[in-house]
């Protein structure tokens, strides 16, 4: 029998590591496209993955590397942009959507998996982030035809080995320190676990029933930020004062850190922030016969340099070496 091709878009970071291993697993070829192939050489050892150069914005480019493909599973996005008028989101979320449904219509790949966020809203998203992403939903939606079959998953913050949340509270709370001033802490989270989401794409990529949809992905327990970082902060066996400020101090913080290269909370995230990341109904994963994993029983090993054993080995192993 042979074997169908999934092109990753996004496929050499954090969740599209892990992805691409579990579909390698699964039986799957796989194409993941990096402008700078030699940066993602740890995705080599997947005998069935082929590493592309291309630029995933030139259309031209986005055909080749779709044609023959049976279909496409586009993760990418971005948390902050270089500029403040949401043209970067635009270019990362929007514009990218829109290639690549018309990618997808031209060389004929009849299903396409969008990995949305949590609340995106073209229409009333508080921040650059939440309407481009509710934008991009849209747009792939819209494109949907009897010959193109669309899935959007829509994820609250995702953690696991080698996330961009849990570890970056860790790292700042390592600075020594001792006041962590924390903005917008009374702002809500329902976590969800990397592998439950890798899960999930697994089982819309095989299952008809859900295509047209959009999943709300959450884990099993909403936290504060508070909470959250207060619990970082003593799986880490350190002694700081979380000081939660309010809506002032949290904006002239966005503000200040805004200005800083790299961005480490941006007025953009801020303005995310002021939307609760939590599923307003029953967590879907369930609906797909996945038991959501808690943070509790996967955040204490990785944060202390544990190897963590279960679910997906292989894809932790491929992710330490990012």
């Amino acid at each position: 029998m042979t074997k169908q091709t999934i092109v990753v878009l996004g496929g050499t970071g954090f969740v599209g590591t892990q992805l691409c291993a579990r579909l390698e697993a699964e039986g799957y070829k796989i194409r993941v496209p990096s402008r700078r192939r030699e940066r993602n050489k740890h995705l080599l050892v997947l005998p069935e993955l082929e590493l592309i150069t291309a630029n995933i914005h030139d259309p031209e480019q986005l055909k080749q590397l779709f044609t023959g493909a049976d279909a496409v599973i586009n993760l990418v996005g971005i948390l902050n942009e270089a500029g403040n008028n949401g043209a970067g989101f635009r270019h990362a979320h929007v514009a990218l959507a829109d290639k690549v449904s018309k990618a997808c219509k031209a060389t004929g790949v009849g299903r396409l998996l969008h990995m949305s966020a949590l609340h995106a809203d073209a229409k009333n998203g508080p921040s650059h982030y939440l309407k481009t992403k509710g934008e991009a939903e849209e747009l792939v939606h819209s494109a949907a035809s009897e010959d193109l079959h669309v899935t959007s998953l829509r994820p609250s913050v995702i953690f696991g080995e080698q996330d961009d949340f849990i570890n970056r509270f860790a790292q700042l709370l390592k600075l020594p320190v001792p006041i962590f001033p924390l903005a917008c802490p009374r702002s809500r989270f329902s976590p969800v676990f990397v592998g439950d989401v890798v899960d999930a794409f697994i089982y819309c990529l095989r299952e008809n029933a859900t295509i047209g949809q959009r999943y709300d992905l959450c884990g099993p327990k909403e936290y504060s930020l508070f909470e959250l970082v207060t619990y970082v902060r003593n799986s880490l066996g350190l002694r700081r004062w979380i000081m939660g400020l309010g809506n002032l101090h949290s904006r002239l913080q966005a503000g200040l850190l805004n200005l800083v290269p790299g961005k480490p909370f941006s007025v953009d995230n801020y303005r995310s922030l002021q939307v609760d990341s939590v599923c307003s109904g029953p967590s879907q994963l369930k609906q797909m016969g996945i038991q959501p994993t808690s943070l509790e029983s996967v955040v204490p090993a990785y944060l202390n340099g544990k190897k963590q054993r279960g679910r997906y080995p292989r894809m932790r192993a491929l992710a330490r070496r990012l």
